[in-house]
């Protein structure tokens, strides 16, 4: 064989194994990725008082909703006085914990929590009914091991818990209340609307929304502890609902009052500053969900989403035009990757999927119907 035969022979075989990998590693990412995308899944709460049930729904690649199932939590869901479309009014219902692998619902219609083990993301074991430690629970914050529930009903008040072994156990002296003056249920309006930690895990926050339109700041200490008594701040805009952070772990807050978002530093004596605050124009805004940078605030009253994003000193300011939803647009959650929203509609009974573009718009991909009117509670694993 002449010396050319020899090169052209060690060409092809050098060729034929740089295919061979190149197809093996594609296959090896094409299973990774269907494994990844066998165990996404998207969890909806239908909050119905005769007996809660999550929802779940199998998330696709593309970002496309399958219906999996439908679990019954235990207990039984609530609804606020005067609410229509928000049945819970409030934000952080469910949370999805210890890296997906576990779901916490509230009942808020008989006092309880509920902790689900997930198989496989898009199946659910319920493992556990917990008291809530106050009256008509509606939002859960996670950090780590460390949750913290916030009840709506009379004074309100939170109640820590460490989640460990797929269970809940309550911290002995954990319980601080609020000092609100509600009923139980609670006005929707009147009644605190989110409980949330600070990205370093510092501090645990709480809304009052009408009474009394404070964020309400805690320190966290030793053992899951919180101070006495929180420092109450006077929110920018009346009736602070709901709430996110940015990048440097500015506070940003969703004002229903006056639909406005506004941020704040956080101080390191639990006060906050006031950095700036922008009206959307739209009914209703409440609710807030992050991604890519931008902030997406559903408008009940709209019904529509508006998108803010921040510049550096975080000031806050809307781009472009709200987003058309449906009927009672309500609460929502952001994958991680940013690419994708889903926005809970309680007053058509359905979930909306967008895609989020790299400009802030979003493009609606689904509609996903058949859902209780009203519900509430969205989260992702």
């Amino acid at each position: 064989m002449g010396r050319s035969k020899v090169l052209a022979t060690i060409l092809v075989v050098v060729i034929l194994v740089a295919i061979a990998l190149t197809f093996g590693a594609a296959n090896a990412s094409a299973k990774s990725c269907n494994w990844h995308q066998n165990h996404q899944a998207l969890y909806v709460q239908t909050d119905e008082p005769s007996a809660n049930h999550i929802v779940v729904y199998h998330r696709s690649w593309n970002g496309m909703l399958k219906f999996e199932g439908s679990y019954a939590t235990g207990g039984k869901g609530g609804v606020a006085a005067g609410s229509v479309v928000d049945p819970l009014a409030s934000q952080g219902s469910l949370a999805s914990a210890s890296g997906g692998s576990v779901l916490l619902a509230v009942n808020a219609g008989s006092d309880t929590v509920s902790l689900f083990r997930t198989a496989r993301g898009d199946k659910l074991l319920l493992k556990q009914v917990v008291p809530s430690g106050g009256q008509f629970p509606v939002s859960i914050a996670v950090r780590g091991p460390l949750v913290y529930v916030l009840n709506a009903g009379g004074a309100g008040s939170v109640q820590g818990y460490w989640l460990f072994c797929d269970h809940l156990w309550a911290i002995a002296g954990s319980n601080r209340s609020l000092g609100l003056e509600n009923t139980n249920p609670p006005n929707f309006l009147a009644s605190p609307g989110m409980v949330g930690f600070t990205p370093d895990g510092s501090r645990l926050i709480v809304t009052t929304k009408n009474s009394g339109s404070m964020i309400d700041v805690f320190d966290v200490r030793h053992g899951g502890m919180l101070s006495s008594a929180p420092v109450m701040n006077a929110s920018a805009k009346p009736v602070p609902f709901a709430f996110s952070f940015d990048r440097c772990g500015r506070l940003v807050m969703v004002e229903a009052g006056a639909s406005t978002v506004s941020t704040y530093a956080i101080n390191h004596d639990d006060t906050l500053t006031t950095i700036g605050s922008a009206a959307d124009g739209q009914p209703a805004a409440c609710w807030i969900s992050m991604a890519r940078g931008f902030y997406f605030v559903s408008n009940a009253g709209g019904p529509n989403i508006s998108t803010y994003m921040l510049d550096a000193s975080g000031m806050p300011s809307v781009v472009g035009s709200p987003t058309a939803a449906a009927a009672g647009t309500i609460d929502s959650a952001a994958t991680r990757d940013g690419c994708y929203l889903y926005q809970e509609c309680g007053g058509a009974g359905e979930v909306l999927a967008y895609r989020i573009n790299h400009d802030g718009s979003l493009t609606l991909i689904q509609t996903v119907t058949g859902l209780p009117i009203p519900f509430e509670g969205i989260a992702l694993n």
